[in-house]
């Protein structure tokens, strides 16, 4: 009995001690949760820091061949923060402590200040040692928290170089140095299609126009989330949401036929003296646009992208639209091959209102047949048939016009597209003369593109293709959206209007006025057009004009449809000689290039075919020509796999030659020879600015290599094939 007493008294012993436990919890809980809730929250805000976004990668935008058009790169701002983090309702240890540690740091910022401004110097040479001195003191002197140490962003190189510098190497928290990241956008090919690629906003890494602004949503990418946190007396990043990085867009662009296309419109826009100048190329069956140039002369007597011209300028199309007019009176059976006009002297009173043809002052060209009309490129001859014929019901040549698909709104990819205007006979200001200048291209407004898409759909066998710019985006290689071609007219007319038209343009070309526009290696259909362009609504003499050639090649079989319209004051004009002859140089080489040679008809089947092969990342190289079963050749003893090696390569026989190259870190290399993506990296890699012009391989740089380095200087590369 007394045994089972002391039991029991034990069991009483631990229950009591357990529920006094008990309650001091709850007790301490209360006091926690009520009597010290702020002390503990300003506790935890010292461990965790507010959540911070955390900016996904850019996607880049890549030609139609995979090359890269444009890329992001990091650059920054670079700041100082004169004042260790000040807390709210700090306490009086806190506050000396706060004191402490702001007299440690401008000692140590004292001490070191001209070691860091001569790193500063060297690191930006535009900016002196004293200049830098000045300009941290008077931070200092105000007390910033975020003082702007540079004036501009600088890359990558130059921010590791300035973290090296005593007190900037500290953490931020302790030295006060920060920096505000951006992500520049680099166009490694230049100017090419810089408008249709599109720029973005420095200031915000926001998209302006172009193909940055219609697909910003997939480039841009999903932000993420971070935190800090304290452990174990170190602050560390907590990722709370990953960021996404933005997909690649693939262009239809081709960068040889954009460079072809620009430089053979700017030679003619220099000798005419023009003062716009567009050209698109496009691929017949897809829409795809192969290249697109819109050049303006500026102010210092340069051609530059400005606008997009192609897309967007709203001009009378001119002669280019009398082929839609002759397609609709074919089409509705007005006229024939066979019918045809008396065009008299060149002259004929349309209505009270002299109609004149181009060679009026030499006396006209008299009867013309239906395709001589447009060979001739008639005035007279076309405004005649359309008032014939449809003067007494114009809204029946207007809905003509409209099946054509010409005046259709395309709703391109990319925006800023102008919207074609077509005039109605129930419309403001139609008159009794406005069906026959509308016949012939004026009181009309269509966007280059849009009279582009016409003349691809007579190509095409009369489908009528959208232009497109993008073919799909991609994400770690895989496709995760595809843009399919779409069709927006399966027909403009019927097959044998078809057939009629497509006799009649390569008349136009083979024995008409668009002979400019020929080649004698393939045959080329098109029109000519030339327009006086409106001022303040009246056409004066010595104004504007408008010269244009819009066709395709080769004609038996069309692969790609091309329009050139150039603007320029004052005479002489001729669309045939001034825009034609860009369209056949830009005609000639995009054949030429498309060529296809069968190498087993050059060469024997035992032969290897050696490429040609760039100088510069050797061991990339030697990779990739194994991959092809290229013999290669190493002239020194072959490197190790992992290693990095640079040199020259050598093209031989059967075989290629790979030969090392080493030169000190303190000198510009040489990368002549090399690709720009090689060149572009060595050069950054040793603290110097690459700045490129042209295509192909670096055939010169500006500064000679083996000088010694000045960190931050910029060289110029010159690329050509």
């Amino acid at each position: 009995m007394p045994k089972d007493k002391n039991i029991m008294r034990r069991y009483i012993f631990i229950i009591v001690l357990m529920g006094i436990t008990c309650i001091a919890i709850i007790v301490k809980a209360g006091i926690i949760m009520f009597g010290e809730r702020q002390y503990w929250k300003e506790v935890s805000e010292r461990f965790v820091k507010d959540s911070v976004i955390v900016k996904p990668n850019r996607g880049n935008i890549l030609s139609a061949d995979g090359q890269l058009m444009a890329s992001s790169l990091p650059e920054y701002k670079i700041y100082m923060d004169f004042m260790v983090a000040k807390k709210k309702n700090e306490s009086d240890t806190e506050r000396k402590n706060r004191e402490r540690a702001q007299h440690l740091k401008d000692s140590t910022l004292t001490v070191n200040l001209d070691s860091i401004c001569r790193g500063l110097h060297r690191i930006f040479p535009d900016k002196s040692v004293n200049e830098f001195k000045e300009h941290i003191r008077k931070g200092r002197k105000k007390e910033s928290r975020s003082y702007l140490l540079y004036p501009k962003r600088i890359s990558y190189i130059q921010y590791k170089e300035v973290k090296r510098l005593p007190v900037f190497n500290l953490n931020k928290y302790k030295g006060g140095f920060h920096e505000q990241p951006f992500n520049q956008r680099k166009k490694p090919f230049g100017s090419l299609a810089r408008h249709t690629l599109g720029d973005m906003y420095p200031a915000k890494d926001s998209a302006k126009n172009g193909m940055e602004l219609a697909f910003d949503s997939i480039l841009r990418g999903t932000v993420g989330i971070t935190h800090r946190q304290k452990i174990m007396n170190k602050y560390l990043n907590i990722v709370d949401i990953p960021p996404v990085d933005g997909c690649d867009i693939v262009s239809t662009i081709d960068v040889d036929m954009q460079d072809i296309a620009e430089k053979a419109l700017i030679d003619e826009l220099k000798e005419i003296n023009g003062t716009v100048g567009v050209a698109v190329l496009m691929e017949v069956a897809t829409g795809d646009v192969k290249a697109i140039v819109n050049m303006t002369k500026c102010a210092d007597g340069e051609y530059r992208e400005i606008h997009s011209n192609a897309i967007s300028d709203m001009m009378e199309p001119g002669s280019v639209f009398k082929t839609a007019s002759i397609m609709v009176a074919l089409e509705d059976g007005m006229i024939d091959l066979d019918s045809g006009v008396d065009t008299g002297n060149g002259i004929y009173m349309m209505h009270g209102r002299a109609m004149k043809d181009h060679n009026w002052y030499r006396g006209g060209y008299g009867y013309l047949t239906v395709p001589q009309i447009l060979m001739v490129s008639s005035n007279v001859g076309v405004s005649r048939i359309i008032d014939d014929h449809y003067h007494d019901n114009p809204q029946k040549f207007v809905d003509g016009i409209y099946r054509t698909g010409l005046p259709t709104k395309l709703n391109l990819q990319i925006g800023g597209e102008g919207t074609p205007f077509i005039r109605k006979p129930n419309g403001k200001g139609w008159s009794r003369t406005a069906l026959a200048w509308m016949s012939i291209g004026y009181e009309t407004l269509i966007p280059p593109i849009n009279t582009l898409t016409f003349y691809n759909a007579i190509a095409n066998n009369g489908v009528m293709v959208k232009p497109r710019f993008v073919k799909e985006a991609i994400k770690d290689g895989q496709v995760v959206k595809k843009y399919p071609v779409e069709v927006l007219n399966e027909r403009i007319c019927s097959e044998s209007t078809l057939k009629k038209i497509q006799y009649i343009l390569e008349k136009v070309v083979s024995e008409g006025l668009g002979k400019r526009a020929g080649s004698k290696q393939f045959r080329v259909s098109g029109k000519t057009g030339t327009a006086q362009v409106a001022s303040s609504g009246r056409y004066q003499t010595g104004s504007k004009y408008l010269v244009s050639f819009c066709g395709y090649f080769p004609s038996e079989s069309p692969k790609y449809s091309c329009i050139v319209a150039i603007q320029k004051s004052g005479l002489p004009v001729s669309g045939g000689l001034m825009a034609g002859s860009v369209f056949s140089k830009i005609a000639e080489r995009v054949y030429a290039k498309n060529l296809a040679i069968r190498l087993e008809k050059a060469i024997d089947s035992t032969s290897i075919a050696i490429p040609d092969t760039k100088n510069g990342n050797l061991t990339a190289a030697d990779y990739v020509l194994k991959g092809l079963d290229i013999p290669t050749r190493w002239e020194e003893k072959e490197p190790a796999k992992e290693s990095m090696t640079w040199g020259y390569a050598q093209s031989y026989a059967h075989e290629i030659g790979l030969t090392p190259r080493t030169s000190l870190k303190e000198l510009v290399p040489n990368v002549i020879g090399m690709g720009a993506k090689d060149a572009v990296y060595l050069l950054e890699e040793r603290g110097l600015r690459a700045s490129l012009s042209g295509v192909g391989k670096v055939r010169s740089q500006s500064i000679t290599p083996g000088s010694r380095i000045r960190k931050g200087q910029t060289i110029k590369l010159q690329l050509n094939h």
